[in-house]
């Protein structure tokens, strides 16, 4: 009894957080898949499913001695491992790679197996222990998987990494416990008053990751929706929108550091033509395996977009002679590509005009300058490589028109122009 000015000690209790914990489990679930249904997302599919199955483990855990037979022993903590594994795979899932089935099953596979054994059903220690090794396991490969594909420009991402990861670190703190703890009645004690932790502490955690889980997928969704609007959806490069806004940070980055940078102007030679005689299909498919064989061709570093028809461009950070370089190897290998296509004697090759300077802050500049080598590559033959550059430092010009080889700018032709190979 009570006395008056005396507090109630605080106590969990763990029916209510049970039933509690199984429901927001639930809850959770459904409305994870209910995203799915309307973001198309794989991995939002495995959450739900596994908080649904891990909101029914814990019911089921709850009347376990009940339903036990006809199900195995241990069937609830089963489910519940299950749960866990779904969870990994799904982070998995999301960053594009494979289900791993054997090992998203083992867990539940070596619970059952060990709930045979005499040793493990009598032992409340062996239980403890092995259900916290299992547990952990699935939780610092969730965290592994999210370390991965960490981004170390977005801060934001370390809660996807720290939270399973402390939980993987609560439920492994009964294991040292348990060894220091005398016999059977040490652990079984400890069981009993530290269960009611775990159950809210798990609570806590269903709910923290499944809101990781929607900032991740809003995350996911605001990117795809940008790359769209910055990729041209034919060849799979930037679009002019998108050449732009990466053209201006690197440009930024390198007139900081005074390295000279490159634009590359392609044009495929009688493109028209081409479409005239076998179609624009066939068109559209020498258009891919340009851009295709420009891609693997040219560095991770370049920038390369379509600005639009058979126009495509190039930003390298490098010097004139390399950009030459660079830009003669793509041509020789479309020339070598091109020759038939979709079953069709196209025989395509490409222009190109290349243009440099040592310091540069204006791409607008730049383009014209690449522009302008582009028709002199056409006017000396087409399938070729011709190279201009400009010594002096390149500012923002005023108006947005492209410059050309006439303005003030002291552009001149480079000895290395490049003549297609004979």
């Amino acid at each position: 009894m009570l006395t008056p000015g005396t507090a109630a000690p605080l106590a969990l209790d763990i029916t209510t957080l049970v039933i509690s914990g199984s429901c927001i489990a639930a809850l959770l679930g459904l409305f994870l898949l209910s995203a799915w249904a309307q973001e198309r997302i794989r991995a939002l599919a495995w959450w739900g499913a596994a908080y649904l199955l891990g909101g029914f483990s814990v019911a089921l855990w709850s009347v376990e001695n009940l339903v036990s037979p006809p199900l195995p022993y241990g069937s609830a903590n089963a489910l519940l491992f299950l749960a866990c594994a779904m969870i990994w795979s799904a982070a998995r899932i999301f960053h594009g790679r494979n289900v791993v089935w054997a090992a998203m099953v083992a867990g539940p596979v070596i619970w059952l197996a060990a709930c045979i054994m005499p040793e493990l059903a009598q032992s409340t220690t062996l239980r403890i222990v092995l259900s916290s090794l299992i547990v952990s396991t699935y939780t610092f490969l969730t965290a592994a998987e999210l370390w991965r594909e960490r981004r170390k420009t977005v801060l934001r991402r370390w809660p996807a990494i720290f939270v399973p990861i402390l939980h993987g670190a609560v439920f492994l703190l009964p294991i040292p416990l348990a060894s220091l703890l005398p016999a059977e009645r040490g652990i079984a004690s400890l069981a009993g008053s530290w269960i009611a932790v775990f159950a809210l502490e798990s609570m806590l955690y269903v709910i923290g990751t499944a809101f990781i889980v929607l900032v991740l997928t809003k995350e996911r969704t605001l990117r795809m929706q940008r790359d769209a609007a910055f990729t041209d959806e034919l060849t799979g490069a930037l679009n002019r929108r998108g050449f732009f806004a990466a053209a201006q940070k690197l440009l930024a980055q390198h007139a900081r550091k005074g390295e000279p940078v490159s634009v590359l102007m392609f044009d495929l030679d009688h493109f028209k033509s081409i479409n005239d005689r076998f179609g624009h299909p066939v068109g559209d498919e020498v258009l891919k395996l340009f851009a295709a064989i420009t891609s693997s061709t040219m560095r991770s570093s370049d920038i390369f977009a379509r600005f639009g028809g058979e126009e495509l461009v190039a930003l390298v950070p490098c010097a004139i002679g390399d950009a030459g370089i660079a830009a003669e190897r793509v041509r020789s290998a479309f020339a070598g590509a091109a020759g038939m296509i979709a079953g069709c004697p196209v025989a395509a090759t490409v222009s190109v005009g290349a243009a440099g300077a040592q310091v540069c802050a204006d791409v607008v500049t730049l383009l014209g300058a690449a522009d302008a080598a582009l028709y002199r590559a056409k006017a000396n033959g087409r399938n070729r490589v011709e190279c201009m550059e400009n010594e002096t430092p390149i500012t923002p010009a005023p108006s947005l028109a492209p410059a050309g080889a006439g303005e003030t700018l002291a552009w001149h032709v480079d000895a290395r122009s490049v003549p297609a190979a004979s």
